[in-house]
């Protein structure tokens, strides 16, 4: 599949030979649905805590006798049953990371990028690149090239004025190719790669 590659003045700079078993591939949406839900699954914190009997602060004292009252026996204000009393079998501190085999990693990395290119969202950039750090530079020059919800992908190393041009930009996300990954792509409308990103990508999803 050949693309054309363009600079930020939206200017054409020569074409692209992209590898068919990376930007081509069948679009799955099983393969990309079990993904995103293995990142977000693992992105949660998991730090939900309910306090148990012995962690409820309150008086240890039984609150009456236990014959006699004609009341169901207690041996505690803290239990469940009572008001500001423990929580029973709630939610503890745990990992909510699923397993997902790396072949299907791979593979939805590939179908995210390849659906990406077979609805024309993906642009090629000759190098991500700005002479200073303004924000209103950049900002034009991505709407000459009709970005306004995208994520940039760079080399390994980012370009530092381009960085802090594009940070403050609304719907618009900058990372290195070794970032890349199937949500963040799919989170955004446009993906916009530089000749360094194919190649580090097409290196890392090989075979």
């Amino acid at each position: 599949m050949k693309l054309a590659v363009k600079t930020l003045d939206n200017k054409e700079a020569g074409q692209i030979d992209l590898d068919d078993t990376i930007f081509g591939v069948e679009v799955r949406d099983d393969i990309l649905h079990r993904m995103v839900k293995y990142q977000l699954n693992k992105r949660q914190q998991g730090t939900h805590k309910v306090k148990t009997i012995s962690e409820v602060s309150g008086t240890g004292k039984k609150p009456f006798a236990q014959k006699g009252t004609g009341r169901a026996r207690a041996g505690s204000l803290r239990r469940p049953q009572d008001r500001g009393g423990a929580t029973i079998f709630g939610p503890t501190p745990r990992s909510h990371a699923t397993e997902l085999p790396k072949k299907i990693k791979k593979l939805a990395m590939r179908t995210a990028l390849s659906a990406k290119a077979k609805n024309g969202k993906l642009i090629i950039l000759d190098k991500a690149t700005a002479k200073d750090h303004k924000t209103k530079g950049m900002v034009a020059a991505l709407r000459s090239m009709g970005l306004e919800n995208a994520l940039i992908v760079g080399g390994s190393e980012l370009d530092t004025n381009f960085q802090r041009a594009t940070r403050n930009i609304p719907l618009i996300d900058v990372m290195p190719s070794q970032g890349a990954n199937v949500y963040d792509i799919l989170r955004r409308d446009t993906l916009v790669l530089t000749k360094d990103a194919v190649n580090d990508l097409t290196e890392r999803l090989k075979g």
